[in-house]
């Protein structure tokens, strides 16, 4: 089993206005499952976690529900909510609700003090006391306040996205060292051929310091493809990892996800 712990889909039409960007224009349409589900039968992928792209409202969940619950090969997914004002008990309404794993905001919008507040800090445990996971989509110069936040709740699992978008390597490996000693965050490789050169590094360092226990692959796809085609995204990072559980175990534990097709997930609670 390969499980692919980041991907999003999106129909343009409204929403996605990141993607007005002018060098993002070879990725400036609709991405529908059965998209995916072609690159995931030429990678061997077999499972995969549905991540937001960026829209933030509560209809983007419902649509990405109604994927999951369409699609085999997606087990779980991360829907967008406000930590300042959780709206998350909503979802449990919406049709394909037994699919959501995980919660993420647009952090990387935020100042550097975003994840000290209060409000923010609240929400965040709201979604630990509900056994979701909270997806850390963070700038490099993001992550010492990502350290603050994971210490400040330790009931709440948090999965660092793209290995938290790193620049300069010094500054980087620094600050994923001390976020590296909180037990209560995992990572993923994911995102970073569009981010960084060489990848090596980054990947090494990751391993190194948050274990294979800790540590998924992602393909970020399809923004990956304005680096790399999708396949070359697993195969590249296969060849710096030689431990197979970033590639399915450690997703499977941390989103809880079955390890069959199809999962029906209890709901969460």
């Amino acid at each position: 089993m390969i499980v692919d712990a980041h991907h999003h889909l999106w129909h343009l039409g409204g929403g996605y206005d990141w993607l007005d960007a002018p060098a993002l224009a070879p990725i400036r349409r609709t991405y529908t499952p059965s998209d995916l589900r072609a690159e995931l039968a030429a990678a061997g992928v077999t499972q995969t976690v549905l991540v937001e792209g960026g829209r933030c409202d509560a209809d983007e969940a419902a649509l990405l529900f109604a994927h999951a619950a369409a699609t085999p090969e997606i087990a779980g997914v991360v829907a967008w909510d406000d930590p300042a004002a959780p709206g998350f008990a909503a979802y449990r309404d919406l049709p394909g609700a037994e699919y959501l794993v995980g919660l993420r905001a647009q952090v990387q919008a935020e100042d550097t003090d975003y994840l000290a507040r209060a409000d923010v800090r609240s929400g965040l445990a709201a979604y630990g006391a509900a056994g979701l996971v909270f997806d850390l989509v963070i700038r490099a110069d993001q992550l010492p306040s990502a350290v603050r936040v994971a210490a400040a709740c330790p009931g709440v699992r948090f999965v660092l996205d793209h290995l938290g978008k790193p620049r300069d390597f010094g500054s980087w490996r620094s600050d994923i060292f001390d976020l590296s000693e909180m037990p209560n965050v995992y990572a993923k490789i994911s995102g970073l051929f569009t981010e960084v050169d060489d990848v090596r590094p980054y990947v090494e360092t990751a391993l190194e310091r948050f274990g294979p226990a800790r540590l998924m692959w992602g393909s970020d796809w399809p923004v990956s493809t304005l680096a790399v085609p999708y396949g070359e995204t697993l195969e590249r990072i296969r060849a710096l990892v030689p431990a197979p559980e970033v590639f399915a175990a450690t997703a499977r534990e941390v989103y809880g996800l079955s390890a069959v097709q199809s999962p029906r997930r209890q709901l969460w609670h």
